[in-house]
């Protein structure tokens, strides 16, 4: 059987829940600049969060919301530039500390560093909002910046499709040099747990987040409110295929630690 060798981590919503608070703002204040009256309320970017990418996500906004819409610039441009202004808002935001990581991610990134398993990131939003959130991290003393315990950061517009296509988690793959069999992946929504599958990585992890909790997420082998910490309350199980072998584990440590990703590992390799 396999050993767990790498972890690959989504980012928004997994590693942080930024949806709500980081991109949605960021992208009201991005209008703004540029004079439109648009506003994405919380429902309505929850709506748009069905389409994985800023840019994309813009697209979506106009065929859908501003048919009417006559850009001041040909349209690839004006998404462009529009998603530009965007991201400058969103890791401004990112680098002053306004959107710290989930309970248990830091915790559970120290244990695998120290364990010697690899680390990488599989997402579609832009390398800057990737190193933005993780450089505003304060990290123990003796660990180097948080940005630099990840192997491996596969991000943005590097493949030809987003999520829900395997893409971006096969290049991360590719660039570790592993099978999928050697690595769980943690995600938080139905397009990441399906580009996720769709790549092979059976060992799938969700965390629900603030705008996931209503997703169908059952075909991921674990599905969790959260990750969780020692001293809270333990994380709820809420689904997945391998929820009963690795009850036993996850009740063990009270929250999600690695002998709990191993566990989910093992379920997995089995069932696969």
């Amino acid at each position: 059987m396999p050993q767990l060798e790498a972890i690959i981590f989504d980012v928004d919503g997994t590693l942080a829940d930024t949806e709500r608070d980081g991109h949605r703002v960021a992208f009201n204040a991005a209008f703004a600049d540029a004079g439109l009256d648009w506003e994405w309320s919380v429902p309505l970017y929850g709506e748009l969060l069905r389409v994985t990418g800023g840019k994309e996500r813009i697209r979506t906004y106009l065929a859908e919301h501003r048919p009417d819409f006559a850009p001041p610039e040909p349209l690839d441009d004006f998404v462009r530039d529009l998603h530009q202004r965007k991201t400058a808002h969103y890791t401004q935001m990112m680098r002053a500390g306004g959107i710290g990581l989930r309970p248990g991610v830091l915790r559970l990134l120290r244990e695998a560093m120290d364990a010697g398993i690899r680390l990488a990131i599989a997402t579609t939003t832009t390398p800057a909002n990737v190193s933005a959130l993780l450089s505003a991290v304060a990290v123990p003393g003796h660990y180097p910046a948080l940005e630099h315990w990840f192997e491996v950061v596969a991000a943005g517009d590097v493949v030809p499709a987003k999520k829900p296509a395997p893409d971006i988690f096969s290049l991360a793959l590719a660039q570790l040099g592993l099978p999928a069999t050697a690595c769980v992946a943690v995600e938080d929504s139905d397009n990441g747990v399906r580009s996720a599958l769709g790549a092979g990585l059976d060992a799938l992890l969700v965390t629900v987040s603030s705008y996931t909790q209503d997703q169908d997420l059952g075909d991921a082998a674990l599905v969790l409110d959260g990750l969780g910490e020692p001293d809270a309350p333990p994380p709820r199980v809420l689904g997945g295929g391998c929820a009963d072998p690795v009850a036993a584990a996850l009740r063990d440590a009270g929250c999600v630690d690695l002998a709990v990703l191993r566990a989910l590992h093992r379920c997995a390799a089995a069932g696969s």
